[in-house]
């Protein structure tokens, strides 16, 4: 078999056989394929598409590139919950130990924030002690004694996506629906979960700009898991404003405490409801979408979500006192109001560009070897839909460096407009893809 031919027949158009995908998956991670190669596939791939069967396998020689995580040592069905990516995104950290307060084990793999998206391994580092380095042995221990276990991921997860990825980054390839599906997918399935439940994020602060693109990511990765025998579900969320109102790492967990506390914004519980309540339904915990959201909201109100909250921290050396006490997280000392400028209504929120502000003012990485300060972001006050007088405050700045604040509060002005009229209503959930 030669690369050449593999190029040539994808170039024009025809299907890949299972044999060739893993040729050149297992020949580029071991580095046999040069990069021009594979770049040359990946741009073949990029106009000509790949069929189902094409992405399945691509998806499963990846996944067959390097570890695989056993689950099987974990008692029950193990649902896993994948986002996309978004600002504002803290979803995993109160959804996970209330899915887990109702028996349904969640052993999560999960990375790191780059650019405008915050990752949930570096929110959880907010509590003191909290370590995210536990052994495999650890992983499964606590994941069926605690039912909730989130690690960092393997060095050693999925290689070919690791290469792929970053060529793809610079040879304009990124965007093609089989390779982002298969990408996502091929870590999904090496971390050993029986079921996952997808968030498909769509807008401006998402990587699918519209719902048309969400759905259809939505649609190949659902298939693809179903048809390696994963029961998979894909949420479509909206991600034209942030989610909740804190955006960076202390604030955003603080906010999540309060959700499994009862006091969460809005569009936080409706959509932890409605990813949770298919996590249920994947585990068969629960007959339908009612049920299961019944059964969440149960457990909000009775504290068994909170309390296995504290349970997990615990588990993983974190802190578990600072869930009582929101006041022993990390601080700002700097805490400044963005006042409005006119009267009207919040008709957006550029989510992508508040993400780029916190990240600036040190809440993400613009590189991987940038360092995160977890106490500093942005809390916003009011959001789209909001009605506002001239000098109410919009939101709140939270920063530990005083030369950084002006510009952001300039920049955030000019990032959440106030207009006559709300115009056309946006909604949370666009649609539950199965």
């Amino acid at each position: 078999m030669r690369m050449y031919d593999i190029i040539l027949k994808k170039r024009k158009g025809i299907e890949l056989t299972k044999e060739e995908i893993e040729f050149f998956v297992n020949g580029y991670t071991n580095g046999e394929i040069p990069d021009y190669q594979a770049s040359a596939l990946l741009m073949a791939i990029f106009f000509n598409k790949m069929s189902k069967e094409e992405t399945k396998n691509l998806t499963m020689a990846m996944v067959n590139s390097g570890d695989k995580i056993d689950l099987s040592s974990i008692k029950g069905v193990k649902v896993d919950k994948h986002s996309t990516g978004g600002v504002g995104d803290k979803t995993s950290i109160c959804l996970t130990p209330l899915v887990a307060s109702l028996g349904v084990p969640v052993a999560k793999m999960s990375g790191r924030g780059l650019g405008h998206t915050g990752g949930t391994i570096d929110k959880l580092e907010s509590f003191k002690g909290f370590s995210v380095e536990l052994t495999e042995e650890e992983f499964i221990k606590n994941s069926n004694e605690v039912g909730v276990c989130i690690v960092g991921q393997s060095a050693n997860l999925v290689p070919a996506d690791k290469k792929l990825y970053a060529l793809r980054d610079v040879t304009a390839t990124v965007e093609d629906i089989s390779l982002i599906a298969s990408s996502i997918m091929s870590k999904k399935i090496a971390s050993g979960a029986d079921a996952i439940v997808l968030d498909v994020k769509v807008g401006e602060g998402a990587f699918m700009k519209t719902p048309e693109q969400a759905k259809e990511l939505a649609r190949e990765m659902v298939d693809i898991g179903n048809s390696l025998g994963r029961k998979t579900i894909a949420v479509i969320s909206d991600m034209d404003q942030p989610l909740g109102n804190a955006v960076g790492n202390a604030l955003e967990v603080k906010e999540a405490i309060e959700l499994l506390k009862g006091n969460g914004p809005k569009d936080l519980l409706e959509l932890t409801l409605t990813l949770g309540s298919n996590m249920l339904v994947c585990a068969n915990k629960a007959s339908s979408f009612e049920e299961g959201k019944a059964l969440l909201e149960e457990n909000i109100k009775n504290g068994k979500g909170l309390e296995k909250l504290k349970e997990f921290v615990k588990a993983q050396g974190g802190d578990a006192s600072y869930i009582d006490d929101l006041d022993k997280f990390p601080k700002a000392k700097h805490i400044v109001e963005v006042r409005a400028l006119e009267d009207g209504v919040i008709s957006k929120i550029h989510a992508e560009q508040v993400g780029i502000i916190a990240m600036k003012i040190g809440a993400g990485r613009e590189t991987k070897e940038s360092i995160i300060d977890l106490a500093v972001g942005i809390v916003f006050n009011k959001k789209r839909g909001d009605k506002v007088k001239k000098g109410d405050v919009l939101a709140y700045i939270h920063s530990n460096n005083e030369n950084n604040i002006e510009e952001a509060k300039s920049e955030l002005l000019k990032n959440v407009i106030i207009s006559d009229t709300l115009g056309k209503e946006t909604p949370l959930i666009y649609d539950i893809v199965k």
